[in-house]
This record gives C-alpha cells, sequence and structure tokens, in this order.
C-alpha cells in the first residue's frame, strides 16, 4: 500500500455509498487503507433503491400477465388472478430493505467506518459531516445522479423514477415522457401491469445510439403490445383537474387527459451543497465533474467517479471504476486503466434488448466494411400460444477481418444471452468462431451461431 502521512485521519473519504463509493471503500480498506464513508440518503446508491434492482423487480410483476395469458396453451387454467399494486410495492420495499442491510455490513465488515449524514467539502483534504471535521489524504466523490423535470408550467404535478416507485396506487392512466431506457422500460412497466399507457418523445425514434434494427424493432413490439407511441411530441403544460386528474397540453396544441406524467428525460449528477467551490473543483462542459483517465480531479486530492463523472453511466461500470481507483490510490502495481469499449448492456423493455460492441451505424461510419446478418424469428414457446412476438438478433461483422465487431438482440432474456456474448466479443471472436460454435439446441441463444447468409 502507498504510505499515507500520519496528520490524516484517514486515508481516503468516500462521499456517497453507492455501487462505486461502496466498491472504492471495500476494495481500499482490503488494502490495508483506512476509510471512511458518508452518505445521506441509502445505503446502496440508486441502482439498489430507486433503479435497476427495483425496476427489474416490477419488470418481473408486470411480464407476469402474459406468462398468465400463455398459460392456458400448454394445458393450465388460470381463473380470476388479479393484480394488487400495494401489495407488489410492500413486497419490494421489504428486499430492498434488506439489501440496505447487506451493504451496511459489506461496509463494516471491510473495516470502513460509515458516518449517515450530509458531507460537504471545506477544502482539499477536510470534510465535515454531522458537526465533525475529519482530515483525509484523499477524497472521493461518488453522489450519484438526480432525475429532473423540464421547466415547464405544472411540472410539479408529474413525477420521476424516483417517487414511481412509491406510488399508493397503480394509475389507471399514464403518460411517459422520454426516449432513453427509462422511458421504455417503464412503459412496459405500466403497460404490462394494466394501465393505459401512452409514451411521448420528442425526436423521430427512442433510443438514440442503439442499432437502428433494434430501435425499430422494439417500436413495432411495443406498439402490438398496446403502448401509444407518439414521436415528435412533447408536453408544454399540465393542469391538474377538479378530480384530480391530469390535462397535458402538448406543443401542437391536443392536450391529453391521464391520471399520471412520468419523465424519464435524463439525470443530473447530484452535487448541491458539497462544498465543491472550497476546493476548486472544475467541471466539464457538459456539468460532469471533470477528471483525467484515474478519476483524479484538477485537485490532485479529490477523485470522482460514477455518475458524477458522466461517462458511462451503468451500475457495472461504476463498480469497475470503484475498484480501479481504489488500485490506483493503494495497490498501484495492481492498476491498470479502465477501458470503456465493449461494455455490454441491457434495456428490460418488454422485449428485453441485450446489445454489446458497435452498432451497424457507428461500425459503417468507423470506416468498417461489413457483413450483417440477422434473423427474425417466433421463439418456440409461443408456438403454442396466440402471442406474435417476435425475437431479432444480429451480428455486425468485419469484411474484411471477419471480427464479430457488434452483437445485438431484442427477445426474452437478451440480457442473460449477450453477458456470455460479450465475452466472446472481448476475447475478440471472429464469425467463424460463431459458426463453429455448436449450438443448444431448442434455445433462442442458438441463433447466434446458426446465422450463416448475410443479409
Amino acid at each position: 500500500m502507498n504510505t499515507v502521512a500520519a496528520e490524516f485521519d484517514v486515508d481516503l473519504f468516500v462521499i456517497g455509498a453507492g455501487s462505486g463509493g461502496v466498491r472504492a471503500a471495500r476494495f481500499a480498506a482490503g488494502f490495508g487503507a483506512r476509510v471512511a464513508v458518508a452518505e445521506s440518503r441509502y445505503l446502496g446508491g440508486t441502482c439498489v433503491n430507486v433503479g435497476c434492482v427495483p425496476k427489474k423487480l416490477l419488470v418481473h410483476a408486470s411480464h407476469t400477465h402474459e406468462d398468465l395469458a400463455h398459460a392456458s396453451g400448454f394445458g393450465w387454467t388460470v381463473e380470476g388472478a388479479q393484480f394488487d399494486w400495494p401489495t407488489l410495492i410492500v413486497n419490494k420495499n421489504r428486499e430492498i430493505h434488506r439489501l440496505n442491510e447487506i451493504y451496511r455490513k459489506l461496509l463494516l465488515g471491510s473495516g470502513v467506518t460509515l458516518h449517515e449524514g450530509h458531507a460537504k467539502i471545506l477544502d482539499a483534504h477536510t470534510v465535515e459531516i454531522n458537526d465533525q471535521r475529519i482530515s483525509a489524504a484523499n477524497i472521493l466523490i461518488s453522489t450519484g445522479g438526480w432525475p429532473h423535470k423540464p421547466d415547464i408550467p405544472g411540472a410539479e404535478h408529474a413525477i420521476t423514477s424516483n417517487e414511481a416507485f412509491f406510488l399508493p396506487q397503480l394509475p389507471r392512466r399514464v403518460i411517459v415522457v422520454g426516449g432513453g431506457y427509462i422511458a421504455v422500460e417503464f412503459a412496459g412497466i405500466f403497460r404490462g401491469l394494466g394501465a393505459e399507457t401512452t409514451q411521448l418523445h420528442r425526436g423521430d425514434l427512442f433510443l438514440r445510439g442503439f442499432d437502428q434494427s433494434v430501435r425499430e424493432h422494439l417500436r413495432d413490439e411495443m406498439q402490438r403490445k398496446g403502448i401509444d407511441l407518439q414521436f415528435n411530441a412533447d408536453i408544454t403544460r399540465i393542469d391538474q383537474q377538479a378530480d384530480g386528474s391530469l390535462a397535458a397540453t402538448l406543443k401542437d396544441g391536443r392536450v391529453l387527459n391521464t391520471d399520471c406524467v412520468f419523465y424519464a428525460t435524463g439525470r443530473s449528477p447530484m452535487l448541491d451543497n458539497l462544498g465543491l467551490e472550497n476546493a476548486a473543483v472544475t467541471f466539464n462542459d457538459k456539468g460532469y465533474i471533470k477528471v483525467d483517465e484515474g478519476f483524479r480531479t484538477e485537485v490532485p486530492s479529490i477523485y470522482a467517479l460514477g455518475d458524477v463523472i458522466g461517462r458511462v453511466q451503468l451500475t457495472p461500470v461504476a463498480l469497475a471504476e470503484g475498484m480501479a481507483l481504489a488500485r490506483r490510490l493503494f495497490r498501484p502495481e495492481e492498476y491498470r486503466p479502465l477501458n470503456y469499449k465493449l461494455i455490454p448492456t441491457a434495456v428490460f423493455s418488454q422485449p428485453n434488448i441485450g446489445t454489446v460492441g458497435l452498432t451497424e451505424e457507428d461500425a459503417r461510419k468507423a470506416g468498417h466494411k461489413l457483413k450483417i446478418y440477422e434473423s427474425r424469428f417466433r421463439p418456440l414457446k409461443l408456438t403454442l400460444t396466440d402471442d406474435m412476438q417476435k425475437t431479432l438478433m444480429k451480428l455486425v461483422v468485419d469484411a474484411e477481418t471477419d471480427q464479430v465487431l457488434g452483437c445485438h438482440m431484442v427477445g426474452d432474456e437478451a440480457g442473460e444471452i449477450l453477458q456470455g456474448i460479450a465475452i466472446a466479443l472481448k476475447a475478440g471472436a471472429t464469425k467463424r468462431v460463431f459458426d463453429e460454435t455448436i449450438g443448444i439446441h431448442p434455445t433462442a441463444a442458438e441463433e447466434f451461431v446458426t446465422m450463416r447468409t448475410a443479409v
């Protein structure tokens, strides 16, 4: 471990006990550092409390209605099935509380000192929390992000993902505003649980940055499931009616009546009242904390990672960043800069998206000559049902080197399937390697090793 001057109370003070902060704290303590962590809201950060974990639980709940609908095709009779939102939320809350306590035990078991309260930076080496001043050789900012709503009349009547997880009842009608992964996921959740769901997006098509085939395929499947997708549409004002419902006025003058307006139009770094001005921490042109490749700000003793630096805002990336920083500071012989290429991603839309590597569009922009392999098919499970959902699988291959540059899927369990594919791409697999791999039959996943004809 690097030797640190004894003049400091701790070697590392972490502000924010989310995924990245906890990982950095635990590994640093494991390397022998004296570590303290401050958290003002909830242990585990966004992902555990109001992000990926409860969202995935709600996705499972909302998908159950399709499983029930499919049951008759397999000989099952399901009568009187009913959904109760409050029961789902109570059970979800119990699981999140369990995870909170696991994070607490992980920190304390690692020898980390936990401070529950709002921490503020006083200078490059001093933090104040609960009227206590603590000196630190290094300070890490990992406070995450926070959803924001647009500045329009009546925005106070709308909710974000933060509030969606705690609604007392499921709204009968919901308008989801946004074109990112959170918007398409929650549109699927609300619709699957029985709400009349409209999704508005100000652009031509949602999920900018994803492969065009993926975007179009998901659009078609979401419409087939009864979600009212309206593109090139946005809300200019929200008015509450006498009966408590909402009237959303669109930019084209139309008025949509609803019971809930849910905004998923972006997140901002959560940096309020952190005292960053006291240490002259600087920001990039998008408002995120400016850091070098090793997560150091322009103040040598202060670091930042996760959503506050705005690179790739995914939980596994924050975990990897936290581990890398701990090694840089306290086990430098093991440190390697983080590689942000070939990061696999899942979107828990309905159906799911799984993707890793380059999109067809980005590969062409990079100058690659391509062979594209694409397959659309109805999964075996659905052949005994009336469900016409189709799965999309796509490989983007360099025509000259045969290397698989990107792999994309829209279909059930896409995330589970793409995790293994990501390892192959990370290892540099060629299309020939895919072709020579024996498939597992009958599965959807085998399609990735049986596509032979370029489209």
